[in-house]
């Protein structure tokens, strides 16, 4: 990776595969506020963000590991990585913790198969399967690192390298699902800011008609 690549964060990943503009604002343009679910978030991940090591019935786990990909041009933090040495071969299994329940989208396995991406490189291993523990449930799902699931993170990242490269914080639009739930609502002003580009764009219609 050439030495003036900017490193994209892991969670920039999540962010825009949730909302482009957020990902913008949060790693743009620095922004952030804090609601419940943001909240709750930083108290389940309150345990596993302290730099640690534990050992217990053959596995090794490591709690806040660094990550870092030359490659990809990616880092981040690890919540938990589990080497599993109880077999003839080593498991490792990243483990990132999330608030609320398993989601109908994929950027929360996106952004564990870039942790797992980055540890392949560090390690030089190959890395299958890791887990998404779930705040509400209490419970970890496992995710199979397939081919579809690298694709797919491999595009994810593109799409957020060149959003990082444009330097540009996309549109609002509001989508009350979405919208409503994020911290960063009243930073974004999606319903203000998307009626002003609907008047932006209608007096731009307004004028090229006359124009013809």
């Amino acid at each position: 990776m050439e030495d003036d690549v900017r490193l994209i964060p892991i969670s920039a990943l999540q962010h825009l595969l949730f909302c482009p503009r957020q990902c913008a604002l949060i790693h743009l343009e620095q922004q952030w506020a804090e609601n419940r679910y943001t909240a709750e978030g930083r108290i389940l991940h309150e345990r596993a963000d302290h730099l640690g090591h534990e050992r217990r019935r053959g596995i090794h786990t490591a709690m806040a590991l660094p990550l870092v990909s030359e490659a990809l041009g990616l880092t981040g933090v690890a919540d938990v990585v589990e080497f599993d040495e109880s077999q003839q071969t080593a498991v490792i299994r990243p483990i990132e913790y999330k608030r609320g329940r398993p989601k109908t989208h994929r950027a929360d396995e996106v952004q564990l198969c870039a942790q797992a991406l980055c540890l392949e490189e560090m390690l030089n291993v190959g890395i299958e399967q890791g887990a998404l523990y779930y705040g509400k449930t209490r419970r970890r799902k496992v995710v199979v690192f397939d081919d579809e699931l690298r694709e797919l993170t491999q595009g994810v990242i593109a799409d957020t390298r060149d959003l990082f490269d444009v330097n540009c914080t996309p549109p609002a639009t509001y989508e009350p699902k979405r919208c409503d739930r994020c911290s960063l609502i009243d930073i974004c002003q999606p319903q203000v800011m998307g009626k002003q580009r609907s008047a932006s764009r209608w007096l731009a219609n307004q004028l090229q008609s006359l124009d013809e």
